[in-house]
């Protein structure tokens, strides 16, 4: 009689640094010989990758583990293990509240993750604990999640920053940058597996390099990248706006496989309220950043993220941050109302301001944006653009997929009707002929 395998499944939640920690584990866990299942409603043993950032991170997060131990209850799942921030922020809290999980393992021990699926199997329940700072690995061979054509390139973790409002540095630890050499040797094992496009990222990406080699070393990482034979899309994730400093401008100009695109995610731009958040800068200052960076590369895509709400915001203040992001046109924005996250210095602040009015002016700041897409997206209508495939709408019956203005999973998509067959992974020139939904409808050009 054949041996049976346990089928394992991961379910991976939150930011692409997360993923990035489920491409690692997900890699052990198959060379271990287990069977990786893409269901977890098919898994003996499932693996919940948690994200823990904000409340509704948290609450996400719940909702699948609470999936689980149904699933568990009707006899489906054998064995629950969490891992990701929220198991590496609220072990006890987690042990004590669910004991239907067997293992609930924090980041720095992601390594061990064979071990723990091997003990629960034993019937051993595990609550682990470790120093993130010394243990979290990011290197080592990964199983990529994503499509085949793209992944994420994680070049450090951690943060040093230190904003008021953010749990990061307590789950994540400090800032922590991989070595280049590894950093390369990863992208270039991705190129030959057929990557094109790398999406570099870190919680402050613009810092890379700063820790290890004395200097911010992110211009000459991307110099090397771009040097990588197969790769032809190069993106720059979460880069703060005080370290975009002219050589980073001069290598996006110089390099042709660097996407003219830069994610800024900026908070807020009234100077009071960014230095309660610990963070630098005012409107002017970021408004000249953004006129610098439209004036010496032409045609930039900038994408920033905003907090509505933080303590002590004023309706003056909101105002200002309306009138702001009005002003400088973002080309993508993500605005989240504050969240008061416990331990973090911002929970304390007096003045908070009330839920429903945080939520509020998250929503009239993402209805104006939405408003402002659709009118750039129109001017769009009659060019051409460069796009890489990711499927096909049997309901539209078009392909779809991105622009280089487009980063994966948050920037809308590219509808386009095509006479000949296209393949997930082929760049096609697409003639734009309409906007629906914010997202652009168009052919392939001939």
């Amino acid at each position: 009689m054949a041996e049976y395998t346990v089928k394992v499944g991961m379910v991976s939640l939150g930011c692409p640094k997360n993923q990035c920690d489920a491409e690692l584990m997900l890699a052990k866990i198959e060379k271990a010989g287990f069977k990786l299942v893409s269901e977890p409603g098919l898994a003996d043993v499932v693996v919940i990758n948690t994200c823990g950032f904000i409340q509704s991170a948290k609450e996400e997060a719940i909702e699948e583990i609470m999936e689980a131990i149904n699933r568990k209850n009707d006899g489906i799942n054998k064995k629950i293990i969490v891992t990701g921030c929220l198991a590496q922020r609220y072990k006890a809290q987690m042990d004590e509240e669910f004991p239907e999980v067997d293992a609930v393992v924090g980041i720095g021990r992601n390594s061990d993750i064979v071990e723990v699926i091997n003990s629960v199997l034993m019937d051993k329940r595990v609550i682990i604990d470790a120093d993130v700072n010394e243990k979290h690995e990011m290197d080592g061979d990964r199983m990529q999640s994503t499509l085949p054509h793209y992944a994420y390139l994680r070049v450090a973790d951690g943060c040093d920053n230190c904003c008021s409002y953010c749990a990061i540095p307590l789950i994540r630890g400090h800032f922590r940058s991989r070595k280049m050499e590894n950093i390369i040797a990863e992208a270039e094992g991705l190129a030959k597996n057929g990557v094109k496009e790398l999406v570099v990222v870190a919680q402050d990406t613009t810092r890379y390099g700063e820790d290890l080699y004395g200097k911010l070393m992110l211009p000459e990482l991307l110099t090397q990248l771009c040097r990588i034979e197969g790769l032809k899309w190069i993106r720059i994730m979460y880069c703060y706006p005080e370290r975009i400093t002219d050589q980073l401008i001069e290598v996006m100009k110089k390099e042709d496989k660097i996407e003219k695109y830069l994610d800024v995610p900026i908070q807020h731009c009234n100077e009071e309220i960014l230095s309660a958040m610990n963070r630098q800068g005012n409107a002017e200052q970021l408004s000249a950043l953004f006129e610098k960076l439209r004036r010496e590369i032409p045609g930039i895509t900038l994408r920033t993220t905003l907090i509505t709400g933080f303590p002590g915001e004023t309706e003056a203040q909101f105002e200002e941050l309306a009138e702001f992001v009005n002003d400088v046109k973002f080309d993508h924005l993500g605005c989240f109302a504050y969240s008061a996250e416990e331990d973090t210095p911002a929970a304390e602040f007096p003045y908070q301001v009330d839920e429903k009015e945080r939520e509020h002016r998250a929503e009239v700041i993402s209805e104006q944006q939405e408003i402002r897409v659709g009118e750039r997206l129109q001017q769009l209508i009659g060019s051409t653009v460069e796009c890489v495939v990711e499927g096909y709408d049997r309901y539209s019956e078009m392909y779809f997929g991105r622009n280089a203005a487009q980063a994966p999973e948050i920037d809308g998509m590219t509808y386009f009707k095509s006479k000949k067959r296209l393949y997930i992974g082929n760049f096609v020139n697409v003639k734009l002929t309409d906007v629906i939904d914010n997202n652009l409808l168009g052919e392939v050009a001939e």
